[in-house]
């Protein structure tokens, strides 16, 4: 029959891969009736995976998302995005002293609520390329590149950067709605953003960080409670909010993080979590909350 059918058989075949798939077309080797995600076009017709010997269902069509969301090979975004941080950290302390606290990035830049208040609502994107002293832009620069890359390769550049950047606004929100008296910085909220997202995606069985992300998770909150000066606000913001990133990219569980497309459920989730976590810090600096 090759690749046509009749119309009783249009209505009945499915594809012998994806079962729930209807489809007309069959193999010109083996006739078994195949979807379009498994069609191979040759000279001599439209053939199986199997018949043509060719990536086909879900390789190409991995391919092909990959494709479309920009995969990141290399973690070229978390490259960049350490590079900013170790270039910020470099302007601070060459306007101050080591730990970058006495320099104008510093004063202008942190998380401060009273400034926040005030009209300087860039503070809330600002601090998270902030930090105070060596060790902790270490640590966290670390931990972006541990956690990051690997959520990078796996969701793409794009899809990643929405995650870094609406976990730095949920955890601006987090660390003013608890400490607001504060002057916070670094990138902490949205390193903890990259980990909820990946205990999210975890937790649906995708590996992220080798099965491991509930672990990292855990040991991470317990030492923002028994290290001094964390804020413990800032980390579970960035927490929930690259978690709430992950359920709004996959339409809360009813697709792929990665390779379900984009559709107005989930760039209206991801705009909700980002407007949700500016409108959280206005009311606390505004004393609403």
């Amino acid at each position: 029959m090759g690749a046509m059918a009749s119309r009783e058989q249009t209505q009945t075949m499915v594809c012998y891969r994806h079962s729930k798939t209807e489809t007309a077309v069959t193999c010109s080797s083996c006739e078994r009736p195949i979807c379009t995600e498994c069609m191979v076009f040759g000279s001599v017709g439209i053939k199986c995976a199997e018949c043509s010997g060719q990536a086909t269902g879900v390789a190409r069509a991995t391919t092909r998302a990959r494709t479309s969301v920009g995969l990141a090979t290399g973690a070229i975004v978390t490259k960049a995005l350490i590079a900013m941080n170790l270039a910020v950290y470099l302007v601070q302390i060459s306007q101050g002293d080591i730990r970058g606290l006495a320099s104008d990035a510093f004063t202008n830049g942190a998380l401060f609520g009273p400034a926040v208040a005030d009209g300087e609502w860039w503070r809330l994107v600002t601090a998270a390329f902030l930090h105070a002293g060596p060790i902790h832009l270490l640590f966290n620069m670390l931990m972006l590149w541990w956690f990051g890359g690997p959520l990078e390769e796996l969701l793409g550049r794009g899809r990643f950067l929405a995650v870094y950047g609406i976990s730095i606004l949920a955890g601006s929100a987090g660390a003013l709605l608890i400490r607001p008296e504060d002057a916070t910085v670094g990138a902490s909220g949205a390193v903890f953003g990259i980990l909820g997202a990946g205990l999210i995606l975890e937790r649906r069985g995708i590996n992220v960080f080798g099965g491991a992300a509930l672990m990292v998770v855990l040991l991470n909150i317990a030492l923002s409670f028994a290290i001094p000066n964390i804020s413990i606000g800032g980390h579970l913001g960035g927490l929930a909010g690259g978690a709430l990133v992950i359920l709004a990219l996959t339409r809360f569980g009813r697709g792929h993080a990665a390779y379900s497309r984009l559709n107005v459920i989930s760039v209206a989730g991801l705009v909700a979590v980002a407007v949700a976590s500016v409108a959280i810090a206005y009311a606390r600096v505004r004393g609403y909350a």
